[in-house]
């Protein structure tokens, strides 16, 4: 796991890059690879990468970044993890490839000489990288199925830049303009959805993607894997039965290739049933010694969002030599100023694993393995049973052209948002009896039509139209699977968990030099659980199958337990004007009594960011 930057001078009549530049990109990613630094201009002076280091696999310089091959003329900066570098290896090997060290790094360079751009069906891991490929003269960028590791663009039609992390792009020669799509997308789902960013210079690459540029300039985006295709595959397919020893196979496998690493795994753990069960399948899969990592709050004590004491309990069933971390309320407030500072792009969410992660690297933990993406994968949210009920009863109404922004319109102009209800209702006509529109209604932290009191007139006009939520969301549905449960499956995983909840784990855990790896978030786990979990699979029966999956099983008290998950008392810190996150109270809607704290933070985020 580590840091990527680079500036590439495409374009013949683009100047070389700066080495200054590049470190200076670099080097706002020293928290991201704490062990070493490193630095690449090639002989043409074109092409410049650099790379921060979180030691992992092989710990020994043969492992160090930026990695060269003159002989081949190929230079590389990863970020990441190969899970199957090993089986990899050996098959490279006996077609006659050499190695020079154990690390996964090699091993991906060597697989781009023997493979090229079909690599890509080969790779297991997390992944985003940067390949300069001398001999044809241009570069080579991707990222992994799911998008868990980032990388962000920005071409100015000469000269490419790239980085792991936006604020890093903004310490080299890019411009700060902010883009009215991405801040209305953040007021729209509380994270920015890619491939925009708070800047217009600056994009996303998507996720299970990849693009070449050269002296022609930027090629086409391509994908090299797709969650929606995988699940409309499955949906036409035959239905296959996923009871007995399938599931529970299957994710062993994906916890055993996730425990590759030359330093300890460790793992969250909260009172729910994924995280459980991820450890009891270490145990499973040979960890010796497992070090768990739980938070506790002074403000959460005796409440239903207390988890210490179950997460306690699981740790002593399964024997780890396990951590709990208590804060008060003054201890959090103290540690917010370091999470805001570290904030990539704003979100409302990740306090909770900024505060994990960092009290795993302060239990000498390396790599940590997380329960997320557990929920989309087994069907764990409301969303399962509401979206399709939602569509179903609401798509009769669309058949009158009009009526649903007729009476959004009437329910604004009659005052009648005001009124102590859900600031969604109004639009629940309008958007309810699609996918996409359903999706954002059950999503959305603010509707379309509240963005102008946020934004302005203007702004808001021209970032909904630059951002076109209900096309973006329905990208998520190209193709759409035949099946409910698929589309469900489809939409939060490649949008709710992508923009929000892995995006976060990475920056949040990165800023404490903490690799987190998500072993339910896996295209091989998905694609042989997609013929039968996802689309067969009653709704009911997926934690069910999850609890079951180690040998020993997690308790029952747990499957029956509600959904949980890390609750971090968040509504007292707006409070804070020390925290400078009050900025909420200039908004007369967010004022009013009722108002969720998570609609508050997402303004005063802004507002924030605006003064600073």
């Amino acid at each position: 796991m580590c840091g990527i930057a680079g500036i590439v001078a495409y374009a013949a009549a683009a100047q070389g890059p700066s080495m200054d530049e590049l470190g200076a990109i670099r080097d706002r990613l020293a928290s991201r690879g704490p062990d070493a630094s490193g630095a690449y201009l090639d002989p043409t002076g074109r092409v410049a990468l650099g790379h921060r280091r979180l030691s992992i696999i092989d710990l020994s310089e043969g492992g160090a970044q930026p990695m060269v091959r003159p002989e081949a003329d190929l230079a590389l900066v990863f970020n990441g993890e190969i899970y199957n570098h090993r089986e990899l290896r050996l098959e490279l090997e006996a077609r006659g490839h050499r190695f020079r060290s154990c690390s996964d790094t090699e091993v991906l360079l060597e697989l781009y000489r023997a493979e090229g751009e079909g690599m890509f069906a080969r790779l297991r891991g997390m992944y985003a990288f940067a390949l300069w490929d001398g001999a044809r003269r241009g570069l080579l960028v991707a990222r992994d199925p799911y998008g868990i590791k980032p990388l962000y663009l920005a071409d100015d039609g000469a000269t490419l830049r790239f980085a792991s992390e936006v604020k890093a792009l903004l310490a080299g020669r890019v411009s700060r303009e902010e883009s009215a799509a991405g801040l209305a997308g953040f007021y729209l789902f509380g994270s920015v959805p890619e491939p925009h960013t708070r800047y217009r210079a600056i994009r996303a690459l998507e996720a299970g993607s990849f693009q070449w540029f050269d002296e022609r300039g930027p090629g086409p985006v391509r994908r090299h894997w797709s969650l929606s295709e995988v699940l409309s595959r499955a949906a036409a397919g035959p239905r296959v039965s996923v009871y007995g020893r399938l599931v529970a196979d299957a994710l062993a496998d994906s916890v055993r290739h996730h425990l590759v690493a030359d330093v300890p795994v460790g793992a969250f753990l909260s009172a729910g049933v994924d995280s459980t069960a991820l450890v009891a399948l270490m145990r499973d899969a040979g960890a010796e010694e497992i070090r768990t990592i739980t938070l506790a709050f002074d403000d959460l004590r005796g409440t239903p969002g207390e988890e210490s004491p179950l997460a306690e309990a699981m740790a002593r069933r399964y024997e780890t030599t396990h951590v709990t971390v208590r804060l008060s309320a003054r201890e959090l407030a103290r540690a917010c100023d370091g999470f805001l500072a570290a904030m990539d792009q704003p979100t409302i969410d990740a306090l909770n694993t900024y505060l994990v992660s960092r009290a795993a690297r302060e239990a000498g933990l390396k790599v940590a393995v997380s329960g997320l993406g557990a929920d989309e994968l087994f069907g764990g949210y409301a969303s399962f049973r509401t979206l399709p009920r939602w569509v179903r009863a609401l798509r009769p109404a669309s058949v009158w052209p009009g009526l649903g922004r007729a009476v959004e319109a009437a329910y604004r102009r009659f005052g009648l948002a005001a009124l102590p209800v859900s600031p969604k209702l109004g639009s629940v006509l309008r958007y309810g009896a699609s996918w996409p529109g359903a999706y954002l209604l059950r999503r959305g932290l603010f509707m379309p039509t509240e963005l102008p009191a946020l934004m302005g007139e203007d702004a808001a006009r021209a970032g909904l139209e630059a951002l076109a939520p209900l096309e973006l969301i329905g990208r998520a549905l190209e193709p759409e699977p035949d099946d409910d449960f698929a589309r469900v499956a489809a939409l939060e995983a490649s949008l709710y968990m992508r923009n929000q909840l892995l995006r976060d784990s990475d920056w949040a855990s990165m800023a404490h030099g903490l690799e987190v790896r998500v072993p339910f978030v896996d295209a091989t786990l998905t694609e042989r659980l997609a013929p039968g979990l996802l689309v067969a699979g009653p709704l009911h029966e997926g934690k069910r199958l999850v609890a079951e999956a180690p040998s020993r099983r997690v308790p029952d008290e747990l499957v029956r337990r509600p959904k949980s998950g890390f609750h971090v008392p968040v509504a007292p810190l707006l409070d804070d004007a020390g925290l400078g996150l009050d900025g909420w109270r200039r908004v007369p809607a967010l004022r009013r009594r009722g108002c969720h704290w998570s609609r508050r933070l997402a303004y005063a985020l802004v507002a924030r960011e605006t003064a600073g």
